[in-house]
Order: structure tokens, then C-alpha cells, then sequence
């Protein structure tokens, strides 16, 4: 059996060394020793990051990663797919839940905005005017919170653990890039926060729609980022916050800090 170095590997499969290094601590790529101490994989390893690389990309979190990786080494495939059937029916139902909230959310918006295009009072505002609404309108703000896990993972924070890698190539990081920058230029606010920034946006069915699209998108790409988009009558407010490490491509696509 032909064996390769973890600089080989990275360079076979794409995938950055410090990740290889973090796939083994996590127990999803074994490794062997050579008498000097370097490491080297087999040659099944390159399908394996493959196979890593398709259930990250599901928002699957490390432990049912590992879970099917387990399955995966029995060789028998009608048991991976029994496994996984269950885990992205899960995913469905936390990408229907969101949206749910979203349209919800913006139907609650577009009444409002019906309310306040329409004759305005004589005088000065009342209680009837529509510049104020009320809790059946818009009752109080809805938190839309994009990470790479499940609704039950509430211990802790998992996207610390999370490898700084990301699964885009040059010229789609640019795009993305480019994406970010032109939601970020329509921020009214900016706040600093510890491995984050909180960015407030005005209060818009569209804009919250493109925010939650854009954040989950990323979410697909680069699990390390951690979103809450929060929907409040007044305004919207996004937090980013990811990892020390990758402390570069939050400046980049954000503007915060490195």
C-alpha cells in the first residue's frame, strides 16, 4: 500500500495541513507514525477529506461526522445512507424552521409598510396612525441563528472547534467576497466585539431575506463562522464571530479587525 505525507495529502485532496492535523485530534482521519515521528496516511485517505469535506458541507456536526465515518469503514453503503437519511431530514427541518421565521417575519414588515404608504393622519401621530406597531404585528424581535450545528447542540460553543479552512476556491471567495462587501456598505452601525463584530442594518423584508441567504451560504463553506441575525422592528442586527485564526477572512469579508 502506497502511503503520503501530510504535506502530500494537502496537496492531493486541497486541503490545508493544520486541518489534516485538526481531522485526526477530532478522530475523522487516522494517521500512522514513521520511526521519525512524521505522519502518513493511506491511500484511501484522499476519498475520506472527500467524504469529510461532503458532510461539512450538509452543516453536519463533527460527532455524526465521525458517527458515519465509523459506518463508512464497514464498508456496506446501504448502512451510511440509513445513517445519514435521518441527520439531513434533521438539517431540512432546521432550514424549514428558519425560513418559517423569515417569512413570518417579513409578512409582519410588509403589513406594516401597507400601514405607513398609506393617507397619513391630520396632526401629529396617534395611537391609530400605524408609526407605532403593535405586538401582534411584530411581536418583539426574532433571532435567526446560522451554525454548524443542530437546534439540540446548546452546550457550549462548537464553532470553536471548527477547522479555519474553507471549501471555496480563489475566484468564488472573490465573488463572495465582493457580496459581503456590498451587504456590509448598507450597515448603519458598527461595533467591535470580542472575535466578532455586531453590524446594524435598516429594517427591511429584502434585506433581511438576502442577509439570512447570503450567512447560510456561508455557513456551507466555512463552518467557523458564527451568525445571529436578529429581527427587530427598528432594525436589524447581524453578529459575526469566528475563531482567532481566522481573524484574516473576517476583515476581509466584514471589515472587522484582524
Amino acid at each position: 500500500m502506497s502511503t503520503l505525507r501530510i504535506s502530500q495529502l494537502a496537496g492531493l485532496s486541497g486541503v490545508p495541513a493544520s486541518t489534516l492535523r485538526f481531522y485526526e485530534t477530532a478522530g475523522l482521519l487516522p494517521a500512522e507514525r514513521t520511526p521519525s515521528g512524521y505522519r502518513q496516511y493511506g491511500e484511501g485517505a484522499v476519498e475520506r477529506l472527500a467524504f469529510i469535506s461532503s458532510a461539512k458541507l450538509l452543516g453536519l456536526a463533527l460527532e455524526d461526522i465521525r458517527a458515519l465515518l465509523d459506518v463508512r469503514d464497514a464498508g456496506v453503503c446501504a448502512a451510511v445512507r440509513a445513517r445519514m437519511v435521518p441527520l439531513v431530514a434533521d438539517r431540512i427541518a432546521d432550514a424549514d424552521r428558519r425560513a418559517a421565521e423569515l417569512a413570518a417575519f417579513s409578512a409582519r414588515l410588509a403589513d406594516v409598510h401597507r400601514q405607513l404608504s398609506g393617507p397619513a393622519p391630520a396632526g401629529g401621530c396617534g395611537p391609530d396612525c400605524g408609526c407605532t406597531a403593535t405586538e401582534d404585528q411584530v411581536p418583539g424581535p426574532v433571532l435567526v441563528e446560522l451554525s454548524p450545528t443542530r437546534p439540540q447542540d446548546t452546550v457550549g460553543e462548537p464553532w470553536r472547534e471548527v477547522p479555519v479552512a474553507c471549501t471555496l476556491g480563489s475566484a468564488d471567495l472573490g465573488e463572495r467576497t465582493a457580496q459581503w462587501q456590498a451587504l456590509v456598505a448598507q450597515a448603519s452601525e458598527r461595533e467591535t466585539i470580542p472575535e466578532g463584530l455586531h453590524l446594524a442594518f435598516p429594517s427591511t423584508p429584502e434585506l433581511a431575506a438576502e442577509l439570512a441567504a447570503l450567512a447560510a451560504t456561508e455557513q456551507d463553506c466555512c463552518t467557523f463562522f458564527d451568525f445571529t441575525l436578529s429581527l427587530a422592528p427598528a432594525q436589524l442586527t447581524l453578529t459575526v464571530r469566528a475563531p482567532e485564526a481566522a481573524g484574516p477572512l473576517l476583515a476581509d469579508l466584514f471589515g472587522a479587525t484582524a
